[in-house]
């Protein structure tokens, strides 16, 4: 009778290590490598299968390659798949060297170690030694070439991955078209990437989410959301956390808050609404459309946060002017045990920048070095230029350039160009011109900060010596534009734009505005008037400025008490701040106003930015005793190199593509602080 229950036994503990097995595997594949590691501790009996799931999870997790080599070494008989899958982690660590000694030591090899060679050094940037491995492969396959078309395209040799493309065997493989898509979009050859993305005999997700990202990242994040609707209504492509994350970045430089609102409202009704990918970059879209309160939500209430939701969060603070809240979530984050990085003091600093906490500033810049061992990039040395210039140290700033352990980044020189028009600083100024323009002769910006600083001090002589540059070496200057969303459509406005079609109605209302700013006490600053013209025609001029125009536009085309979002390409018109507080206070609206770096709230005839922005960037003070009987300070700030989305001529009205779910209402949200507390991100989206 025993003999009998022998096989039984047996089978019952195949299956009970199976099962084991399977258990880790699953941890594995859900992104869990805590809870694989715990199924394979409690695994009784283990395989070599059992090894090589938790060494997958291994190849997974950047950083783990210790952890894999301890794990290889304990295997009592591994086998070609434990091989594969230690050179795997060896590659994901950035070990390429010690991924070439375990390959020449394989006893065994089959057609996926050489794959995982030819993958691996392809994508660390050894393209040719890929080539020489893919030549010595006894056997290959479709993933051989994919992966050395893969390698060529991501290194920018695109003529050399075209080559190889031709040469491919097999033409049907998704992966392969999806790495010339990917090439092409990288190096910005848009229309080259298209027309492999509509030649492709078969697309799977991964086709669709280059083309998303790649249509955001070169600037048209416009077709990103069009194609986006394309992929789910007509493709019926379920999308994941990547193409939700570009859709999002996509809605983010569009200012296109209700399609983000509804991507959102979407996510909540799909498992996606608890990836973290997700829900940091709503925190982020919400952020950057300008509805900070929304994004205080979300943050909240996210089950776990990475260092990068953390940054997203303090980033947003510091944009919108609030330094001293994104300071107190800068330490909050050190108490709850998470590791800043290079970006969170990119973004600390910014917020030290926003609000004039020069000396905190500095404290953090050492201590980057001395407390987290944090090299700093020229990103860190330029906000320190930054935040230097704006406190008025300009000699500090020119010394703290020169002491730079690298070529400095252009946009430290930018800083102290626009510092130098607030200080009258002429000497500096044509020092940091000289050198934008020597970095870049057509560098639009430096001559027009050069010119704008020669026109203040009435030297009308220098500015024409300076356009005659221009024109000489044929500098095209950056057109500024404001736009405002209105009911799903995207208005743009240029500087005395005259062809909306609502154009009438907007000078009506601006009329109107100039009599009541006037009986304010409003007195246009003329010196944002860079043209050699009279007292009255720098007046009209500066009433039809982009942000005027979209502000009146906002005004006729909204219900009283609503919120207007108005964004801008270039720095915000100091003029143009002026008259935006004041306009804040006529109307009884909150306006927010962005620019290249930041957000600006105005209500009640106060600006959020409580001034700082005006004192760094410059022009006369202007007593208004109408407005809290407080002097404002407003100047223009140096352009950032934001990648913010030419939506369209002036002359166009552009619809933001419907969103491609049904349709669901939203109620406009309130962005009042306390009425923000206590909302939960259900009520952010509650239907009307």
């Amino acid at each position: 009778m025993i003999l009998c229950r022998r096989p039984f036994l047996a089978i019952a503990r195949s299956r009970a290590r199976s099962l084991s097995t399977a258990a880790v595997a699953a941890a594995v594949r859900h992104g869990d490598l805590a809870g694989a590691e715990e199924a394979f501790v409690s695994t009784p009996r283990k395989t070599t299968a059992t090894y090589n799931c938790l060494l997958a999870g291994y190849a997974r997790a950047p950083g783990r390659l210790a952890d894999a080599r301890h794990l290889f070494d304990r295997i009592p008989t591994p086998d070609v798949v434990s091989y594969n899958t230690l050179l795997l982690c060896h590659f994901a660590s950035g070990d390429a060297d010690g991924a070439r000694r375990l390959f020449a030591s394989m006893p065994v090899r089959d057609v996926a170690s050489w794959n995982t060679m030819v993958s691996g050094l392809s994508k660390s940037g050894a393209v040719e030694e890929a080539k020489v491995v893919f030549l010595a492969m006894p056997v290959r396959n479709s993933v051989s070439w994919n992966a050395m078309v893969s390698g060529f395209a991501c290194s920018g040799d695109m003529s050399t991955a075209e080559e190889w493309f031709r040469n491919a065997p097999e033409k049907e493989d998704a992966v392969l078209w999806t790495a010339m898509v990917s090439g092409y979009m990288d190096i910005g050859n848009v229309v080259k990437a298209i027309e492999y993305f509509e030649a492709m005999p078969v697309r799977n997700l991964v086709s669709w989410n280059a083309v998303v990202a790649g249509y955001v990242k070169n600037s048209h994040a416009d077709d990103a959301l069009r194609l986006f609707r394309t992929m789910v209504r007509e493709a019926n492509v379920q999308p994941n956390a990547s193409t939700l994350s570009s859709v999002l970045l996509g809605c983010s430089n569009l200012s296109a808050l209700g399609f983000g609102k509804q991507i959102h409202q979407w996510c909540m009704k799909l498992p996606l609404s608890r990836n973290l990918t997700v829900g940091t970059s709503l925190v982020s879209m919400y952020c950057k459309c300008g509805d900070l309160s929304s994004a205080c939500i979300l943050f909240g209430e996210m089950h776990t946060r990475d260092v990068v939701a953390w940054n997203a969060m303090i980033s947003g603070y510091a944009q919108h002017g609030d330094g001293k809240e994104a300071i107190n979530l800068f330490e909050r984050m050190k108490d709850e045990g998470v590791e800043p990085n290079w970006i969170t003091f990119v973004v600390v600093l910014t917020a030290c920048i926003h609000t004039g906490l020069c000396d905190f500033g500095i404290q953090c810049f050492e201590g980057m070095q001395e407390l987290y061992g944090i090299e700093p990039r020229v990103d860190h040395y330029s906000c320190m230029v930054d935040l230097l210039c704006r406190a008025g140290k300009l000699e500090r700033a020119v010394d703290f350039i020169r002491s730079m352990p690298f070529e400095p980044h252009p946009s430290a020189y930018g800083t102290l160009l626009a510092a130098c028009r607030v200080y009258k600083n002429l000497e500096f100024a044509e020092l940091a011109a000289g050198k934008l323009i020597e970095k870049d002769p057509q560098s639009a910006g430096a001559y027009v900060q050069l010119a704008n600083i020669y026109a203040v001090a009435n030297q009308w002589d220098d500015v024409s010596r300076v356009r005659r540059w221009m024109k000489d070496n044929t500098v095209v200057k950056t057109p500024g534009y404001s736009w405002i969303e209105i009911k799903g459509v995207l208005h743009e406005f240029r500087s005395n734009d005259r062809l909306h079609p609502q154009l009438y109605l907007i000078h009506e209302k601006l009329g109107q505005l100039a009599e009541r700013m006037k009986e304010m006490g409003y007195v246009p600053d003329l010196d944002f008037v860079l043209h050699d013209v009279d007292e009255t025609m720098k007046v009209q001029m500066l009433m039809r400025h982009s942000e005027k125009l979209a502000i009146a536009f906002g005004l006729i085309s909204t219900a009283h008490g609503m919120t207007l979002r108005i964004f801008k390409n270039l720095r915000v018109c100091g003029d143009c701040h002026n008259a935006a507080k004041v306009i804040s206070m006529i109307e009884d609206r909150e306006i927010i106003l962005r620019d290249t770096t930041r957000f600006h709230h105005f209500r009640g005839g106060h600006c959020s930015c409580d001034d700082y922005w005006g004192l760094a960037s410059g022009s006369k003070r202007i007593a208004m005793g109408g407005v809290g009987g407080c002097s404002q300070l407003c100047r223009e700030q140096p352009p950032r190199a934001v990648g913010y989305i030419k939506i369209r001529p002036s002359n166009t009205v552009g619809n933001v593509p419907s969103y491609p779910g049904p349709p669901l209402p939203i109620l406009p949200l309130n962005n009042g602080a306390n009425e923000g507390s206590r909302r939960s991100s259900k009520s952010i989206l509650k239907a009307t």
